[in-house]
């Protein structure tokens, strides 16, 4: 198979070019050039790069290509909510292709899309699908940054697509993905470096463009990563909490043992660039008699004091096989109601894509493999709520 230049940087762009001969003085401008066609436009052909010669056309053909993984299987809920299937090439011959989850979700003021940054994951939080599934491999930044390509390609979003059916006109809304998080399958700070390589590529205000403010990273609490994100990346920061004690949080989040909550929490006082108009997203799962209490949100109230920080209340997302129930309506509102009066933004998050696994906590690559009886259960679920 020909290599993609889809998701290299600028550097490994001017070595592919140097790999054909191009050169040096001339690849500054062709790399600018490819940057423009590859990230900007979307582009799927060399051919289409019109201001690049046919020789070098040519010569690009030969050898690259503009391929990106394979779309195993696409899901659309019925809540407007997209979910591809990510099947990933094999790295070594012999080797076979292991996939990963990408989420798009359309709002009213944006459209969100979550990446994975892993191959499974590392963790085995116990209220996470992801969870069940052992770590593979980390994703290479070029994976990362396809699923964002994937999606624009779907959705139709480069300059002169047709739109996707279900999405915006293109005069509704210029930009169907504003928002990125690295909230899908993986520990992104396990995988520290690929992950701001890709950052920095989707970031970039030539190609992609979407900024920093608008990249949210997630992490279940990798304390010495977590200045070092801020430092490399800028991006905004996430903290899957989920409970107010450490006996608790060491059941749920089986990390917290080795970094516990206090620790955690001083990692996020020190983030760099913390400030009300860069606040904290504190991730908190509502679990039916487990986490949910008034004491609980109090003891939350307690906690963040002097962090400057958002509460996001998710409300649980069942899936097969799981031991916990989804906190009642009127418990959650309880608890976003003694946040919210403590001077804290506690949306609660409406839960989107039930119906496909593609909610919150609920990604996982193998789903395909679900039996009919499970699905039947999980659109059952989905339609009580």
């Amino acid at each position: 198979m020909k290599r993609s230049l889809i998701g290299l940087d600028r550097a490994q762009l001017a070595q592919a070019l140097a790999e054909i001969g191009v050169p040096e003085h001339a690849r500054k401008m062709r790399v600018s050039q490819l940057w423009h066609w590859i990230y900007f436009r979307g582009a799927r052909d060399f051919d289409e790069m019109s201001n690049v010669s046919k020789d070098i056309r040519a010569q690009l053909a030969e050898t690259f290509s503009l391929d990106r993984p394979e779309v195993a299987v696409e899901q659309v809920s019925n809540d407007g909510t997209r979910k591809w299937l990510i099947r990933l090439p094999a790295e070594t011959a012999g080797e076979k292709p292991h996939d990963v989850e990408a989420v798009y979700i359309p709002e009213s003021d944006r459209g969100t899309l979550c990446i994975s940054s892993q191959v499974g994951c590392t963790l085995s939080c116990t209220f996470c699908h992801t969870g069940t599934q052992r770590l593979v491999r980390n994703l290479t930044a070029a994976e990362i940054v396809s699923q964002v390509m994937i999606a624009r390609d779907r959705l139709g979003e480069w300059p002169g697509a047709t739109r996707a059916e279900g999405t915006a006109a293109e005069g509704e809304a210029p930009r169907l993905v504003t928002n990125i998080v690295f909230m899908g399958m993986g520990e992104p700070l396990y995988n520290f470096d690929h992950v701001t390589n890709a950052i920095s590529i989707i970031a970039d205000g030539e190609g992609i463009g979407i900024g920093k403010r608008r990249i949210t990273v997630s992490t279940s609490g990798v304390v010495p990563e977590i200045g070092r994100l801020g430092d490399a990346s800028g991006t905004m920061l996430a903290i899957s909490l989920h409970a107010v004690r450490d006996e608790l949080r060491d059941e749920i989040i089986p990390l917290n043992r080795k970094y516990p909550i206090k620790v955690l929490l001083d990692a996020c006082r020190n983030y760099p660039g913390v400030s009300n108009a860069r606040r904290i997203t504190f991730e908190y799962v509502m679990l039916k008699g487990v986490n949910d209490s008034e004491k609980d949100a109090r003891d939350l109230v307690r906690l963040l004091k002097g962090i400057p920080a958002k509460i996001n209340l998710i409300p649980f997302n069942p899936w097969p096989g799981t031991k916990y129930e989804c906190s009642d309506w009127d418990t959650i509102e309880r608890f976003s109601e003694i946040v919210f009066k403590a001077g804290y933004a506690s949306p609660v998050r409406k839960p989107r894509g039930r119906d496909i696994l593609a909610a919150c906590g609920q990604l996982k690559s193998e789903t395909q493999k679900l039996s009919a009886r499970e699905r039947m259960a999980l659109r059952a679920m989905a339609m009580t709520d």
